[in-house]
Parts: C-alpha cells; structure tokens; sequence
C-alpha cells in the first residue's frame, strides 16, 4: 500500500500537473512520484506507459527550467500485473528550479510541504537565487595556478591600497589553502577573457574602419577600451548666443558605465569575449549571460542590483571605478534626458545588450537611404532589414511623424504580423517577424 507523503506522491494517471511535483521534490527534497496509483495506495496501472513515459521525458525537457535530467530517472515496473511509472527525483544544485512557461515566480516555483506541492513566495525564490549565486564561477578553484598580478598591484598602488598575501585572501582572490579563484583568474595578467571592439562605417556592419581586442587583467581591459572608445567618441560645438557649447557624440557617462557593468556583470562561465560596436548613429556593447535569474529591465531602472559576481564588484568599487551599487543603469538613463534618444537595452537567457544613440547624428538629406515612393509601413521595413531592430523614437525621426502616429504604424503591422514586439516599458523594441 503506498500512501503521499513528504517524499511521495501518487498519480492515478499522467497529467501536466505531474511538472509541478517534479520541480517541488527537485527544489526541496529527494522525492518518488508513481503515476497509475491512486489517492488510496490502490494500483491501477496505465493503458498506455510506453506512451506516457515518453511524454513525462518531454515535460522534464521542455517544460522545466534549468535542466533536470540529470536529476531525476524514470521508468516503467509492472506491479501486481499493472504497469505503473516511476519517476525519482533527486534534490538539485543551483535552485530555484521552475516551470517554464510560467517563468521564474510565484506561480512556477514549487516547493514541497507535507504531501502537498505549494507555490514558492516572492521572497524564498530570492532566497534560493542568492544561495545559488553564492557558488558562482569566481568562488571556484582557477584551473590556472600560474598566474601573475603586475597590473593590479600598479592600480592598487595608485589608490594607496596595499597589497600582500594577507590582502589577497581578504579579497576572496586567493582561497583559505592559499589556491587561486577564479577572481584572481580575472585580475592576473593571465586573465583568458578579452573585449573585442569594432569601428564601422555607416549604421551596419559592411565595412570596417578598425578593430582591436584587448587582453590581460580586466582591469587592463576597462582602462584600455575605454580610452580606444573615447578616440572615437567626437565632440560637436555649437553656438547659442555669445557661448559655445561643446557635446560629445556619446555621454561619457553612460559609455563608461555601459562598458564597467558589462565586464562585471558578464557570466564568465561562458568563454566569448565581450562585443563593442560603433556606428556612425550609435553604439553597442553585448556582454554574455544575460541578466542574474529573477531580475527584470524594469528592476534595473529602480536601482535593484544583485550581481553575479559580487567580489568582482567590491574590487571595483574599492577602486572606485563604480560609485555605488545598483545605480549604473538609471544613470545612463539619466545622461540622456536632454536629448531627444534613449538608451536601448536587450536582455535574453544568454546576452545583455546595451544601445546608445549618437546625440550629435544627423542624418544628411543626401545620404538619406529610403526611397520617396515607399509607404511608411515599407520605409520601417526596410530600415529593419539594414539595422535588425527598430523602436518608436526612431519611427518618429525616420518617417517624421508624432508619438501617436508613430504607434498607430507600429500597432498596425503588429497586427497585420509584419513585425513583433520585444520588451516592455522604457525598452520596448521591435523586429521583423
């Protein structure tokens, strides 16, 4: 007789229900799920189980988030002459697992309490989130032990830190049996990761003007492409009444800030190099592992931060490269307010893009690449086939209309499925379908 409990949980048959005990048990404790078991114990067995085993395969796969499989084993056993599945599922690592199209909050975390499976408040899932960041890539054993830090003692030097063995265990750069991390990885002069940069000519990507890739320390690495994109970054005067005004293409501000929180805030457990492009109209830097789980744009607005690699930051901020935590973003916004662009950002599973607008373009009158004869519908067309992605304020400049007529265009070939939208609130975006 079989009865639930903590660690079990019965099914009379295979429903999409069967995703939420499986998370619960994964984020709580090692559990069994029978499924062709009543609530009473009684075996009734499956019509189908070859069938439903395939199909509860298909729902750890696609239909919870991170993968599970290595954490659970199913099968089939014949009881009492029934044939019944049997799912074991084991206690995960880097929780909160979730049901995927739910997504990382209350109604797709789980837990298990008593023989019941019951949502996951707002503040476990940030609990479970921070417990799991506390394991991070920088914590871990550096499988390079022969490394070097001539460049950081110089930048600790210039601070008036000092800097000895005792300083560096402080730092978490070495651990308590004196091995180096993967933060010490980061800050030596054998630092493996890099940030690539790109200049183009026009507004894509078909012809280069330089590249460069710089290496070394990530400290090295701030310092270095910084002044490369400071070359770049041009400044424009002008005259209003006896006093000239000078502007440059890009704040500096918001480029420095851009290029700190990507070197930051990158998931190093991801090998690809950090990428900056410049055009003539505007800037991008995409750095990899998009943001930390359970973090959204708009939280970044309100100065909510929790980083993925938080001993990387205190070194930062000791340096006083960043003033305080949380505010990076809403400043950058702020650098644009008496301009007439926003900044862009991008965030998926795997990268966080920045966008900023060149405030000094002008697009010249003969240089304008749209046909006269398009409709306004085939001029944003045919602008997103150039540039990828296109938002409501560049619709307003391309086709110089107002606010509201740029979102009626967009709404309508949204509707009519020529393009979709990416994002919500101040970053809302749109592409090609």
């Amino acid at each position: 007789m079989y009865r639930e409990d903590q660690t079990t949980e019965l099914k009379v048959e295979l429903t999409k229900d069967i995703k939420k005990e499986i998370v619960a048990f994964a984020n709580t404790n090692d559990g069994i799920i029978y499924i062709g078991v009543d609530d009473n114990g009684n075996v009734i067995g499956l019509k189908n189980p070859e069938k439903d085993l395939e199909a509860v395969s298909g729902m750890i796969r696609e239909g919870i988030k991170s993968d599970l499989t290595l954490y659970t084993k199913i099968y089939i056993e014949s009881i009492e002459d029934k044939e019944i599945i049997i799912v074991k599922v084991n206690e995960a690592p880097n929780k909160p697992y979730y049901l995927a199209d739910k997504g990382l909050k209350s109604s797709g975390v789980y837990l298990r309490h008593g023989n019941a499976s019951v949502q996951a408040s707002e503040e476990v899932i940030k609990k479970m989130l921070m417990q799991s960041n506390s394991n991070s890539f920088e914590s871990n054993i550096s499988n390079i032990q022969d490394l070097h830090f001539e460049y950081l003692k110089t930048v600790f030097k210039s601070h008036g830190i000092e800097i000895d063995k005792n300083k560096f265990k402080t730092l978490n750069i070495v651990d308590l049996n004196n091995e180096y991390t993967n933060l010490g990885l980061l800050l030596s002069d054998e630092c493996p990761y890099s940030i690539k940069c790109a200049i183009f000519n026009g507004s894509n990507k078909l012809e280069f003007k330089d590249r460069r890739e710089f290496t070394g320390s990530v400290l090295k690495q701030v310092n270095d492409a910084f002044q490369y994109l400071d070359m770049y970054n041009k400044t424009k005067g002008k005259i209003v009444g006896l006093e000239r005004i000078d502007t440059k293409d890009y704040p500096e501000y918001a480029i420095r800030e851009s290029l700190l929180n990507a070197v930051i805030h990158r998931d190093y457990n991801f090998t690809g190099s950090i990428l900056i492009s410049l055009f003539d109209d505007h800037f991008e830097i995409t750095s990899l592992g998009g943001l930390v789980k359970g973090l959204n744009i708009e939280e970044l607005y309100h100065g909510v931060s929790e980083s993925r690699n938080p001993n990387l930051a205190n070194i930062f901020y000791r340096l006083k490269y960043v003033e305080s935590f949380g505010t990076g973003i809403g400043r950058i916004m702020e650098s644009y307010q008496e301009y007439d662009k926003e900044p862009l950002l991008l965030n998926t599973e795997n990268i966080f893009q920045v966008t900023l607008y060149n405030v000094n373009y002008v697009k010249e009158e003969n240089a304008k690449v749209l046909p006269i004869n398009l409709t306004q519908e085939e001029q944003i067309t045919l602008y997103l086939k150039k540039n990828n992605k296109i938002n409501r304020l560049i619709v307003e400049q391309l086709l110089e209309v107002s606010k509201t007529r740029a979102n009626d265009i967009l709404n309508k070939m949204i509707e009519n499925d020529v393009i979709k939208q990416i994002g919500n609130g101040k970053n809302i975006f749109y592409v090609l379908k």
